[in-house]
């Protein structure tokens, strides 16, 4: 069951990115672009899932299984949450007039990402001192690549090297943070292993 469903996810990461890269090139203008960005936020949205499925099934993992399952369920529950309302807030703001009215729509997908961060903090919270120690790690390596990635970005940006709007770079970098925080914790983890 669990390496049907880890096969499912790849095959699912694949065919978003896939997808996204796609309607990229194929859809013009905004249209294209924000159905090109939905799908490949879908595939980092995926890949964090599976890593995360890899992660809690690790042998460094010491969180007790009813722990892990309970992490497991409100990440699920926030993701698909955040992805169903990012979808939404998308649509919704090409329909929407006002300023107040156009603020509220597109902060619908923020509780779900709380929802991440609440059901971090809580997993964090309940771990042994093991535990807390590779987290910590993680999640330390995993903020200062992405500042580093983010500084030169910005650096390729004022000398007119690169060209990304300001509110695509805002926007990925929380699912950047994640990626990483997942990808440093397995390497963290295999110093404890």
């Amino acid at each position: 069951m669990a390496h049907a469903l880890d096969r499912w996810i790849i095959g699912a990461v694949l065919a978003c990115g896939a997808t996204g890269l796609a309607l990229l090139r194929l859809v013009p203008g905004d249209t294209g672009q924000t159905l090109s960005g939905i799908c490949i936020g879908m595939a980092v949205s995926l890949s964090f899932v599976a890593l995360l499925r890899r992660q809690l099934s690790s042998a460094c993992d010491t969180a007790p299984p009813a722990l892990r399952r309970r992490y497991s369920r409100e990440m699920m529950v926030a993701m698909g949450t955040y992805v169903v309302l990012l979808v939404l807030s998308i649509a919704l703001l090409k329909r929407v007039e006002g300023t107040a009215l156009r603020a509220c729509i597109a902060l619908l997908p923020v509780p779900s990402i709380a929802m991440t961060l609440r059901a971090m903090i809580r997993y964090i919270r309940d771990v042994d001192e093991l535990q807390q120690r590779i987290e910590l790690q993680a999640v330390s390596f995993a903020a200062a690549f992405v500042s580093l990635l983010y500084l030169t970005g910005g650096l390729l940006q004022a000398a007119r090297v690169l060209d990304i709007p300001a509110s695509a770079a805002m926007i990925w970098v929380f699912p950047m943070v994640c990626l990483a925080y997942g990808l440093a914790k397995i390497v963290v983890s295999r110093r404890y292993h």
